[in-house]
């Protein structure tokens, strides 16, 4: 059983219901699942075995949502060492603007760059394409638990 503590970004609500389905279905299968929303960088970081699990949109020209902003800049500017630390993401963003996914692209990449593992594919859902975007979520999920261990 591990424990993935999930860190949403919202603005308008999307992420948060993506959130809320995969926290459900994590426990489903036996894990325990946390959410953090406004999510912050020392609470995460506080369980070293954990599994970070972003859930964010893009808002405006590409930017990370404000109530995950705290977090993301934290990360930025501490560059914690997250060497042994895994973690996976979850995007959504409209793809009729070239900011596509941008929130989960930055946070996947200064994870990377923190020394983080990600686990499987970024998940980018496009709300043009899903109307409800918990459905591709819940796809990505059932094929990322078998990765978790």
């Amino acid at each position: 059983m591990a424990h993935i503590h999930i860190v949403i970004g919202s603005m308008l609500g999307a992420a948060e219901y993506v959130a809320e389905h995969v926290a459900a279905l994590l426990e489903q299968a036996d894990h325990r699942a946390t959410e953090h929303n406004p999510a912050r960088l020392d609470e995460v970081l506080d369980d070293p075995d954990a599994i970070l699990l972003v859930v964010t949109s893009t808002h405006g020209a590409g930017d990370v949502p404000d109530n995950l902003q705290p977090f993301y800049q934290d990360l930025c500017a501490k560059k914690p060492d997250l060497s042994g630390r895994r973690y996976g993401v979850i995007a959504l963003g409209d793809s009729n603007y070239d900011t596509f996914c941008a929130a989960g692209k930055a946070l996947d990449q200064q994870l990377t760059a923190c020394g983080a593992s990600r686990i499987g594919t970024r998940l980018e859902i496009d709300v043009t394409r899903y109307e409800i975007p918990e459905d591709a979520a819940e796809i990505w999920i059932r094929d990322w638990i078998p990765l978790i261990g």
